[in-house]
C-alpha cells in the first residue's frame, strides 16, 4: 500500500461551524486503489500554516491532497502558497476561464472581476478541469517525485469529481502504475459487527496474504468489502473472485445485496423484478423514509406516494386506525401501525406499503415507551408483519436508523 495525507483547510472547519467530510470520503476512494491515507492534518486559511504542512507532509508522503482555500475571496490563499512552494508565477487559463463562464452562465449569474480570477492557475501546475465547480483542480509534482493534488472545499465537487470525473484513477495510475487492485463488495444486515468477525474469523486466517477485508459498518447495515492487490490484473480479479464468492456462500441470507447500492436501490430493484409498487404511512419519520425512495432515478416505476400521518386524527380519516385501538393501545404500538400500513397500501393503491410510528424524542418518552421506541409495520401480499424497535441517540439519529431499518424490513419481506 502506498501512503498519502491530506490537508483540510479552512477556518470554518477549525471553528467547529463546518464538518469535514472530505477526508473520510478521499480515504474511502482510495483505498481499493491501494492507497491508504495515514495523516489527516486541519489548518486554518493562515499562509505559514498551509505552508508548514505541506512541505511538512510532502517530505514523508508520496502523495498529499489539500481540500480548501480556492475560492475567490481573500481568505482563499491556498493557491498563492503552492505557487511559492513549487515555483512559477500565476497566469490565466482560458480553458479554466471558459469553464467558469460555463457555470456562471448555467446558474443565471454575473461574473465579476474576483470570479474570473479563479481562472489564475500557477505555471507550475498540471490543471484538471474541474466540470462541477469554478475552482480548478491542480496537480504539482515535487522534485523528490511526491505528488500534490490540490482539490476544492465543496464536498459535491471535490467528491464528484475523485469518482465520476476520473480524479482518483489519475491519481492511483501515476502513483501505483505497476499495480493492480479490484475490490467487491457485498452489505449485511441482521449480525453485529461482533458477531460478523467471529463468523468470519476462519476466513480471514485462510486469506492470501493480498487479500484484505474491510468492515465498514453503518448500524444497523455492515458493509464488507474485499480487496486483491498484485501485479497482474486478470489473477487479482480471479482471486478475487474467488475468495468473493466463498464469503458470499459463507455469510448465506445476511447478504441482502451486492456492489456499492443504497438500501432503497436495492428494494426498488426487486419491486421492479416483481412488478410490485410501493407506498408509506410515516408518522415519527415524517417523510424521510419517501425521501430515500424517491431519491433513487425511475422511483416513480415502484413508488405511488406518501402519508404523512402525524396525528390521530389523519391515522384514523384517512388511513382508517380505529379509535378504539388508538384509545386502548396508543399510537406507537404494534396495533395501530399494522393498521395504518393496510390503510396505505389500501389509500394509495400499493402492492406494498411500510408504516412507522414512535418517539423520535427528546420529550414525549415514558417508562413503557421511552424515547427511541419505533413501532414499524410493512404489508406484502403475503400479509403485514409488525417489529418494535428502541433505538439510541439523538432525534436525528432515531429519524434516520428507523428509516434505515423500515426500507430493511421491507426487502426481508420480499
Amino acid at each position: 500500500m502506498k501512503k498519502a495525507a491530506v490537508i483540510i483547510i479552512g477556518n470554518e472547519i477549525l471553528l467547529g461551524r463546518v464538518t469535514d467530510t472530505n477526508s473520510g470520503f478521499i480515504a474511502r476512494t482510495l483505498d481499493p486503489y491501494g492507497i491508504s491515507v495515514d495523516t489527516i492534518v486541519t489548518v486554518g486559511d493562515d499562509g505559514a500554516a498551509i505552508a508548514d504542512a505541506v512541505r511538512r507532509l510532502t517530505a514523508t508522503y508520496p502523495l498529499v491532497l489539500t481540500t480548501g482555500g480556492l475560492g475567490p475571496t481573500k481568505d482563499d490563499i491556498t493557491k498563492k502558497v503552492l505557487c511559492e512552494i513549487y515555483g512559477g508565477t500565476l497566469r490565466m487559463d482560458d480553458a479554466v476561464l471558459a469553464n467558469v463562464e460555463r457555470v456562471f452562465a448555467a446558474k443565471g449569474l454575473r461574473m465579476n472581476d474576483l470570479t474570473r480570477q479563479q481562472a489564475l492557475v500557477p505555471t507550475s501546475c498540471t490543471v484538471i478541469q474541474n466540470t462541477l465547480g469554478t475552482a480548478p483542480i491542480m496537480e504539482f509534482h515535487g522534485t523528490d517525485g511526491h505528488i500534490l493534488v490540490s482539490l476544492p472545499g465543496v464536498p459535491f465537487e471535490t467528491q464528484g469529481m475523485l469518482v465520476n470525473g476520473g480524479v482518483a484513477e489519475r491519481i492511483a495510475r501515476e502513483l501505483t502504475p505497476d499495480v493492480h487492485t479490484a475490490h467487491r463488495t457485498l452489505l449485511t444486515y441482521g449480525i453485529t459487527e461482533s458477531g460478523l468477525a467471529e463468523r468470519l474469523d476462519n476466513f480471514e486466517n485462510e486469506m492470501p496474504a493480498t487479500l484484505r477485508l474491510a468492515y465498514l459498518p453503518d448500524s444497523p447495515i455492515i458493509k464488507l468489502r474485499l480487496d486483491a492487490v498484485g501485479a497482474d490484473s486478470v489473477s487479482v480479479n480471479a482471486l478475487v473472485d474467488e475468495w468473493f464468492d466463498r464469503l458470499r456462500s459463507q455469510l448465506g441470507d445476511l447478504v441482502f445485496a451486492i456492489g456499492e447500492v443504497s438500501v432503497e436501490e436495492r428494494l426498488e430493484q426487486i419491486l421492479r423484478e416483481r412488478g410490485l409498487t410501493v407506498g408509506t404511512a410515516e408518522s415519527c419519520t415524517g417523510g424521510n423514509i419517501a425521501h430515500r425512495l424517491t431519491s433513487v432515478a425511475g422511483s416513480s416505476e415502484v413508488y405511488n406516494g406518501s402519508i404523512v400521518s402525524y396525528t390521530n386524527e389523519l391515522k384514523h380519516n384517512i388511513l382508517g386506525v380505529s379509535n378504539e385501538n388508538l384509545e386502548e393501545y396508543g399510537a406507537v404500538s404494534e396495533a395501530v401501525v399494522r393498521q395504518m400500513a393496510e390503510g396505505a397500501a389500501r389509500v394509495l393503491g400499493t402492492d406494498c406499503a411500510i408504516a412507522t410510528s414512535g418517539i423520535a424524542g427528546p420529550g414525549g418518552g415514558t417508562p413503557a415507551k421511552p424515547v427511541g421506541t419505533v413501532w414499524m409495520a410493512v404489508t406484502t401480499p403475503s400479509g403485514t408483519v409488525a417489529e418494535c424497535h428502541r433505538i439510541p441517540g439523538n432525534r436525528a439519529r432515531v429519524i434516520e436508523r428507523a428509516t434505515v431499518t423500515a426500507l430493511l424490513m421491507l426487502l426481508k419481506q420480499l
